[in-house]
């Protein structure tokens, strides 16, 4: 099964939900050789339950995951933690509803909740939970503990890091795992359709559950895959994302 761990169905977070341009996104992705995805949409972002609402009403909601036309689309989130950096989760739709509820009073801008506050309700909810861009300049991991870090279950090498930082952000992110004692994984951080199949995990066969998912990752039974053409699918999206927050667009046509 491949799947993109670290994904945005929203063009931003001030962009309302559209199912048009969701459904866009998962043709984009299936064609791009993805079976799966985990829909870690940024947990302040506008109307973050509507896309629930949503998804519930035009899609079955199957085991641990969405089934849209047979593509799965797994709970998630990216959350902003205190002293900086970006928390990945994946759940149930029930535990990501939950800790979204708890996280309520860190929406405000400038309140973050604190990395061991997020990892504790993380172990309660029983969920994955991967560092996203650990080396990324605006949002670095590496300012908190090995403690608090080992307590993660991956690292993101982030498509959009590749693209931006150059190849050696591969290195740099497998030395700080091993470092650390926990694997890398791969996401595209896509926020346009273009951007997928930058980065695809490869699982050793397929998944219902995001639990089964994680344990995949822990065994290391999975390897993944960087695109030749990754800057090419970067800086496409990062283009067409710009012309249409410009425009106040969100819709691209189906190629």
């Amino acid at each position: 099964m491949y799947i993109d761990l670290h994904t945005h169905i929203k063009l931003s977070k001030k962009t309302s939900f559209s199912m048009e341009y969701f459904n866009q996104a998962i043709y984009e992705a299936s064609q791009a050789g993805l079976d799966a995805i985990a829909m870690t949409e940024h947990f302040n972002t506008e109307n973050f339950y509507h896309i629930y609402e949503q998804l519930d009403a035009h899609y079955p909601y199957r085991e641990h995951y969405y089934d849209v036309n047979g593509f799965k689309v797994f709970p998630g989130m990216e959350i902003d933690v205190d002293k900086r950096g970006h928390i990945l989760v994946v759940g149930t739709r029930t535990t990501i509803l939950e800790l979204r509820h708890r996280l309520e009073p860190f929406t405000a801008k400038e309140s973050f909740v604190s990395f061991e506050q997020l990892l504790d309700w993380c172990d309660e909810l029983q969920l994955l939970r991967m560092g996203a861009h650990p080396h990324r300049e605006s949002n670095p991991l590496l300012q908190h503990s090995l403690t608090l870090l080992q307590r993660l279950d991956a690292f993101d090498i982030n498509g959009k890091d590749l693209a931006t930082y150059g190849a050696s952000m591969e290195e740099q992110v497998q030395q700080l795992a091993a470092q650390v004692g926990i694997p890398v994984i791969v996401g595209s951080d896509t926020h346009h359709p273009l951007q997928f199949g930058c980065v695809r995990n490869k699982l050793d066969r397929e998944y219902s559950s995001y639990s089964d998912i994680r344990t995949c990752i822990q065994e290391g039974r999975y390897h993944y895959e960087i695109s030749d053409a990754l800057p090419l699918h970067v800086k496409s999206a990062s283009l067409v994302k710009k012309l249409l927050k410009e425009r106040g667009d969100v819709l691209v046509p189906i190629s």
